[in-house]
This record gives structure tokens, sequence and C-alpha cells, in this order.
């Protein structure tokens, strides 16, 4: 295997027997190939945080079988009304006092109302005045409701395809995959950025990690961020008791997806609290360079930030601050 053999640049025809073939490379070379990419996109000692707060708990009709938040699971989780905006900036200042340059913002709804949507654009122009990147995740969208939020100046809209086609109906029978693309699709079409990635431990297989980062890699643009989060299992949830994924099983998923997706975000996401500091060293080797900071991811633990400033420290890794951002489009990272 030589430099010359590696893509450093966007594809998006990707058949899954080459993306087979990479899960399938000796652990050493397939890291080598993730980080020769990464290098060539990328500083591979910088690190991009982003904030997650829920602006809205509770009573989702969606009956996703990983999620604490679901109507359909008995977990002991209230419904909760969606935030103050008061509180909504409050929090995004404190994420940016700890050095998150992208604040996100999670409502649990099948799909917002346009009243909600009214309150949640609010929250954007609120937390872009702190001079922070805004994501929000709010279920499926409209082409119009998309619009609205690119009208708004929303940077990022988050929407997960979560696994493979094939494997999805084991998952979540309320809306189908097609459902997940059409919502991509208006946000793309609005111009806003994607933010898509998915959930490993949820029971699949190889094949459906292979295609699930295929269908992200092959979509018309691929995402500015991949979030691969590991099931945080929540008694009460069909999922609870699932086996849980080897680590380097993970760490494998995010060195392919750093592969196919050189230029986007590669977010570790849901699951770091249960992942060890050698774990997470190996993830950033993969290629990961964007992490979910702070204590808590909706309603699941994440690690507290002295840990993970310790961390980086020790790996001699720096935090993206918000004039690192021309220096990341020097790199490769397109703009909107």
């Amino acid at each position: 295997m030589t430099a010359a053999a590696i893509c450093t640049k966007p594809r998006n025809d990707w058949a899954l027997d080459e993306i087979q073939a990479l899960f399938a490379l000796p652990f050493n070379d397939l890291l080598w190939r993730a980080q020769t990419t990464h290098r060539e996109n990328f500083d591979p000692n910088l690190v991009q945080i982003s904030t997650l707060l829920s602006i809205k708990t509770g009573g989702c009709a969606e009956d996703c079988a990983y999620c604490s938040q679901s109507a359909r699971h008995d977990t002991g989780l209230e419904r909760e009304r969606l935030l103050p905006l008061d509180s909504v900036v409050e929090a995004a200042q404190a994420a940016r006092a700890g050095g998150a340059t992208r604040f996100c913002m999670g409502a649990a709804w099948r799909n917002p109302t346009d009243k909600n949507l009214d309150r949640v654009i609010e929250m954007v122009g609120a937390v872009r005045a702190l001079g922070m990147e805004t994501c929000v995740t709010l279920g499926m969208l409209s082409g119009d409701q998309a619009r609205r939020l690119a009208d708004a100046g929303l940077d990022y809209y988050n929407h997960n395809l979560d696994t493979s086609p094939e494997f999805y109906g084991a998952v979540i029978t309320t809306r189908t995959f097609q459902d997940r693309l059409e919502t991509l699709q208006h946000v793309r079409d609005a111009g806003i950025h994607v933010c898509s990635g998915g959930i490993l431990g949820l029971g699949e297989s190889l094949v459906d990690r292979a295609r699930m980062l295929q269908e992200l890699a092959n979509l018309p643009r691929q995402p500015k961020s991949v979030p691969i989060n590991m099931l945080v299992q929540v008694e009460g949830t069909p999922l609870h008791g699932t086996a849980r994924i080897d680590p380097v099983a993970f760490v494998r998923t995010i060195a392919v997806a750093r592969i196919l997706m050189p230029q986007s975000h590669v977010r570790l996401s849901a699951g770091r609290d249960d992942m060890s500091d050698e774990m997470q060293a190996l993830c950033f080797l993969a290629g990961a360079n964007s992490v979910f900071y702070g204590e808590r991811l909706l309603t699941t633990d994440n690690p507290a930030a002295d840990r993970d400033r310790a961390l980086f420290q020790r790996l001699g890794l720096r935090t993206e601050q918000p004039d690192n951002a021309a220096d990341q489009k020097a790199h490769g990272a397109s703009g909107r």
C-alpha cells in the first residue's frame, strides 16, 4: 500500500466491497491510511468542541429503540416543556466560556410545529449573537421549515441516519430511512450544513456499519459533521442489555469514516463516558477531530470538562477557537 493509492478528497461513489475491504485491513494499516488522509485535510492535533443542550426533553412520539425520550418507553424520564430563551442563552454562554465553538440544541419532537420553530429561531439568533456556530436537531423538517432556519442563519442541522437502511426497521418503525434522507435533502437545498452520522452497538452487523457509512459518504454532498455514537444503554429501552461493541471495532469504524469522508469533522459523540482515555486516543489517531463537550448529552452522561482537558493535554491536542476557522478552511474544510 502506498500513499499514492490513498484518495484524500471526497468521493460520492463508494462501492460496498471497497468499504468492506477497508474494514478488513490490518489494524495498523487501517490507522495509517486514516491518519494519512486526516493530515491531508486537517491539522492533526486540533479538535473542534461542540456542546449539546436538550431544549425540550421527553415525550417524543417516535419509537427509536435506543432512546430514553420516547413516550413509548418506560425510562422514568419526565416530559418537559421547551426551555425559555434566557435559559438557553445562559447555557450557551457557559459553553462558550468552556471552550465550545458550536452550540447544538436538541428537541424531542417527531417534527417541529411552526409555532415551536418560531421559538427555536429566536434561540438560533441569540446564540449566533454570542459569536458561536449554531446547530439544531428537531426531527423531520419540511422544505419550508428548512428554509426558515436557513434565513435565521442556522449553520448546521443534525439528523442522523442511525444505521444501515437494511437494519433500520429493527430499530425504528415510526419513520422510514427514506424519511431521514428527505429531511437531509431539504437541509442541503436550504444551504444549511448537514450533520449526520450513526450509532454503533445497536446489534448491527459489520455489513450494516459499512452500509451506514456508504450511505453517508455517497450523499450528494458529504456531511460537514459526522457524529459517531456508541450506544448508551438506558434501562427501559428495548436495546438495554444489548452486547456492547468491541472497542477496536469502534475505532475501526472511526478510521473508515475518516477515509470515506476526508473533509468532514468526525465527532466522538454519545458513549464517551464509557470509553477509556486509551480508546479515545486511538479514535483521535484514527481521524476523529471533534467531540461533544460537557457533562450531559441530552439525557445521558458525558465526560466532565476537566477530564477532557486533562486528556487533551496528555495527548498534546489543541481545541479549535473561532479564529481557527480560516486555518481549517486552508486544510480543506469549505464554507457554506
